[in-house]
């Protein structure tokens, strides 16, 4: 057995047909039927059958699968480990929520990663949902953010940080006056950062109070949609944590009014303890405590230029 083999078959499962998998892996669908027929020679299993609704897996096929996922992102990671080890280097990556990325990694990750001056430490954003594959794929090796529903029981989580939404205008903005009737709010300019199409809780917010898609602008960073607040006089949601500093000299005015506010929980999800590699099970502990509240809190001045450690940042998934 195989990786290419594995690949090749892991990619009829993700993709349902055997003509996907050879296109997605540029080779000829003959080739990949090659690799599943020696599968199947192999573990003397079917795996799966082709029926008119698409393809049926047998009980060995479908375990198959799920090992196949396991045994080639452990391939990937020890390519990575190797290398990094050759040059005396750890590499840690992290997959995070929007908001958490923009406002409380920056501080978290140059605060930990300083702490070890051989860990290399790689950010990507992903919507939470995709959380439990990144981890079983071990494409990451740690996931913070809202822990998305139908989490897997077997995905570690460690709530470590409350945070609270709020929606914010220009001081003389209507909708500062005063609770805001949702009518009037349905009629504003929302100005909304990228959380807003990729985590569960503003676009819950916005489903809530019915907000039109097209009175919504989408910003590439929450700190631009605030900025623009400031300036077009629209209206953006916010962390509270992030505005606390405009709306205490007024450029800011937390807008009251029902459904205007909404709480959640940021928390780190790993593999189980026994599959976590060291570097991601020392940050699950690390990140409960006042040192890094702390960074992550104040992280929202810290840019990724400013970053001692090497970290590399992918926006959208």
């Amino acid at each position: 057995m195989t990786p290419t083999q594995l690949r090749a078959f892991s990619a009829v499962v993700r993709l349902g047909s055997v003509k996907a998998a050879a296109g997605e892996l540029e080779v000829t669908e003959a080739a990949i039927s090659l690799h599943v027929a020696q599968l199947r020679k192999e573990l003397g299993d079917q795996l799966f059958t082709r029926t008119a609704s698409g393809l049926a897996f047998t009980p060995g096929g479908l375990r198959l699968a799920s090992r196949a996922v396991e045994l080639l992102g452990l391939q990937n990671r020890t390519i990575q480990e190797v290398s990094q080890a050759g040059r005396g280097r750890r590499l840690m990556r992290i997959a995070a929520s929007t908001l958490f990325a923009e406002y409380a990694a920056p501080g978290l990750i140059e605060l930990f990663a300083g702490r070890a001056d051989d860990l290399d430490v790689e950010l990507s954003v992903h919507h939470p949902r995709q959380f439990a594959a990144l981890l079983s794929e071990r494409s990451v090796d740690v996931a913070l953010g809202p822990v998305p529903a139908g989490l897997p029981e077997s995905i570690r989580r460690v709530p470590f940080l409350n945070y609270r939404l709020v929606v914010v205008a220009d001081s003389g903005h209507p909708a500062a006056i005063g609770p805001a009737r949702p009518a009037m709010l349905r009629e504003q300019t929302w100005l909304l950062g990228p959380s807003a199409v990729t985590d569960g809780a503003v676009a819950a917010m916005l489903r809530k109070l019915e907000v039109p898609e097209s009175k919504q602008r989408i910003f590439q960073s929450h700190a631009a949609a605030i900025e623009e607040a400031k300036r077009d006089g629209g209206v953006a949601v916010a962390l509270s944590s992030a505005v606390a500093g405009d709306v205490s000299n007024g450029r800011l005015t937390i807008v009251t009014g029902r459904g205007l506010t909404m709480g959640g929980v940021w928390s780190a999800m790993t593999l189980p303890a026994h599959a976590v590699v060291p570097a991601a099970a020392e940050l699950t502990r690390f990140i409960t405590t006042p040192r890094a509240t702390q960074a992550m809190l104040r992280g929202s001045g810290v840019t990724i230029g400013h970053f001692r450690p090497s970290i590399h940042v992918t926006l959208w998934s």
